[in-house]
C-alpha cells in the first residue's frame, strides 16, 4: 500500500483552514516547521501570525527580528508580492497569566494576586502552566480573528517543547485538576489536623512549585497559598470556560494538526501515541512531518559495501599522480555512516507507517547546518510541500 503524501500547500491554499498546530515531543523541529509553514503561507498570500514557544529565540534571528515577545511583530524579510503578511510572536508565559488576571479582576484584586509569592511560582513554573498558557494565548488570537481586531486569516502554532507531545492537549485538564472545587475547599478550609499532616496534603498540589518556593517555609507557604486561592477564586470558572472553548476549537474543521517527529524510534513512538489521541478526540490531523531524515545519496552503494571498499583502499599504496587512497577511503566511510543512518531512519518510519498506513506523510531531509535565515526556512517550506 502506498503511503498518502502530505502537501502543506493543500492547507495553505484552503481558506477554510485558519489554525495550523505543529505538535510533537521536544527537540524534533516544531519551531522550524512552524516558521517554514508560516513563511510559505504568507508568501502565498495569506495573512499569518506565528506563535512560537522556543526560548532559544532562534526564530527571531532567522526572521530578521531582534527579538520576539508576547505581542505580534511584523516580519519584513518575507516576499509580500502576493499580498500576504507575517507577524511573529513568542509566548511569554508569565505575562500571559498576568494579562488574564488583569482582564478578569479589579485593579486592586489583580495587584493583590500578582504580589502573592504563591502566584509568582504558579505563573512561572507550575507543571503544565506553559502548555495551558499556550492554549490561552491561542484562544486570544482566535478571538481577535473572529472579532476582526486583526486581519490575520491563519494562525500557526509551535507547541511547547514538552517531553510528551500530549502535554499540550492535557494542559487544560491538568490546570482544571489544580483549580477544581475540592482543591479550593481544601486550601480555604480551616486546618483541622496537625500542621505537618496538612502541609503533606498541600504538597501534593504544589510539588512542581516547591523548588521555586524553597525560601518560603511550611506555614508561610500555606498562608500564601490560601490567600492566593481566595483572591483568585472568582476567576476559576473563567479559566475552565476559556480552556473548554479553545479545546473545542481544536476539533473544528478549520484547524489542522501537523504532527512533527524526527526519524528516531522514540520520537515516532510518541508521534504514534499522539496520532491515536487526536483520532480518539476527533481532532483533524493533516499528517506527519518526518523531520531531519537522512537522504540516500548513492542508493546502489550500501553501507556495508562502502565500508568494505574503504578498508580495501586503505591498504593500497599512494599513486604518483597524486591520488591518495586514504582520502578516498575516508569519503567512502562518510558515505557508509550516512547510508547506515538513512537505513535506520527509514526502518523507524516504516514501523510508524505499518501502524498508520492511512496517515499522510512528508519527509524533510536533514540539513548540514542550523537554520539561520528566511532562505533556509523557504527551503524547508518547499520540502513540506513535496518539492
Amino acid at each position: 500500500m502506498t503511503t498518502p503524501k502530505l502537501d502543506v500547500d493543500d492547507l495553505i491554499d484552503d481558506p477554510t483552514i485558519r489554525t495550523v498546530i505543529c505538535c510533537g515531543s521536544g527537540g524534533v523541529g516544531k519551531t522550524t516547521t512552524a516558521a517554514a509553514v508560516a513563511i510559505r503561507a504568507a508568501e502565498a498570500g495569506r495573512s499569518v501570525v506565528v506563535l512560537t514557544i522556543d526560548p532559544a529565540r532562534r526564530l527571531a534571528q532567522a526572521l530578521g527580528l531582534e527579538h520576539l515577545d508576547n505581542d505580534p511583530a511584523p516580519v519584513h524579510t518575507i516576499d509580500a508580492s502576493a499580498g500576504g503578511s507575517l507577524d511573529a510572536m513568542m509566548l511569554d508565559m508569565k505575562r500571559t497569566f498576568d494579562e488574564v488576571v488583569m482582564s478578569h479582576s479589579t485593579p486592586e484584586k489583580a495587584a493583590a494576586i500578582m504580589a502573592n509569592p504563591f502566584y509568582e511560582a504558579v505563573s512561572s513554573s507550575f507543571a503544565g502552566t506553559q502548555e495551558y498558557m499556550a492554549m490561552e494565548r491561542l484562544g486570544q488570537l482566535q478571538q481577535e480573528m473572529v472579532d476582526g481586531d486583526r486581519r490575520w486569516d491563519l494562525i500557526v502554532v509551535d507547541t511547547p517543547p514538552s517531553r510528551s507531545a500530549m502535554d499540550f492537549l492535557d494542559a487544560p485538564k491538568k490546570l482544571g485538576s489544580f483549580l477544581d472545587g475540592r482543591f479550593i475547599r481544601l486550601m480555604t478550609a480551616p486546618a483541622k489536623v496537625g500542621g505537618r499532616a496538612y502541609l503533606k496534603v498541600v504538597s501534593v498540589g504544589v510539588s512542581g512549585v516547591t523548588g521555586v518556593m524553597s525560601k518560603i517555609l511550611g506555614a508561610q507557604m500555606l498562608k500564601d497559598a490560601q490567600t492566593f486561592i481566595a483572591a483568585l477564586d472568582t476567576m476559576f470558572g473563567g479559566f475552565r470556560e476559556r480552556a473548554e472553548v479553545t479545546y473545542a476549537a481544536l476539533s473544528d474543521a478549520s484547524t489542522a494538526f501537523l504532527v512533527v517527529a524526527s526519524p528516531e524510534r522514540d520520537a515516532l513512538r510518541e508521534a504514534s501515541f499522539f496520532v491515536d489521541r487526536l483520532a480518539s478526540e476527533g481532532m483533524p490531523l493533516a499528517g506527519l512531518v518526518v523531520n531531519r531524515l537522512q537522504p540516500i545519496t548513492i542508493p546502489s552503494l550500501s553501507a556495508a559495501r562502502a565500508t568494505e571498499t574503504a578498508q580495501a583502499i586503505r591498504e593500497l599504496p599512494a599513486r604518483a599522480e597524486g591520488w591518495r587512497p586514504a582520502d578516498t577511503a575516508a569519503l567512502l566511510q562518510v558515505h557508509a555512516e550516512a547510508a547506515d543512518q538513512a537505513a535506520r531512519h527509514r526502518a523507524a518510519v516504516a514501523r510508524f507507517t505499518a501502524a498508520h498506513e492511512d496517515i499522510p506523510q512528508v519527509h524533510v531531509p536533514t540539513s548540514g547546518s542550523d537554520v539561520n535565515d528566511v532562505d533556509q526556512l523557504r527551503e524547508i517550506g518547499a520540502a513540506l510541500s513535496g518539492g
